[in-house]
């Protein structure tokens, strides 16, 4: 049956980084993420594509060891490819679709 995710900018989660899972599309989930602290820098085994619903994001992430920042704002998204060091850090709330491999970190 179809679903309509309508509460985007209201949903809140418990916890930073908390999700509501939404769908599995062949071995990846769809989660909708709410947080208002970073996340931890990290390396996904599968390629994760990070969507800004609402909010502003700084992604910074190091490539040959230089660390680089990005400002993601709402419709903005960034992918990271198996190997990409990365982490998220939102300024104030931030919702965020996230796409990556079913037990991913």
């Amino acid at each position: 049956m179809p679903a309509v995710v309508n509460d985007v900018r209201s949903f809140k989660a418990e916890r930073a980084w908390g999700a509501r899972d939404l769908a599995e599309v062949d071995g990846a989930t769809v989660r909708l993420h709410w947080t208002d602290q970073p996340y931890k820098w990290h390396v996904n085994d599968g390629a994760e594509v990070f969507v800004v619903l609402d909010g502003t994001v700084d992604m910074r992430y190091r490539e040959a060891g230089v660390e680089t920042s990005v400002r993601l704002e709402a419709s903005d998204i960034f992918v990271a490819d198996i190997g990409d060091e990365h982490v998220a850090h939102p300024l104030g709330e931030a919702r965020v679709l996230v796409v990556e491999r079913k037990g991913s970190v």
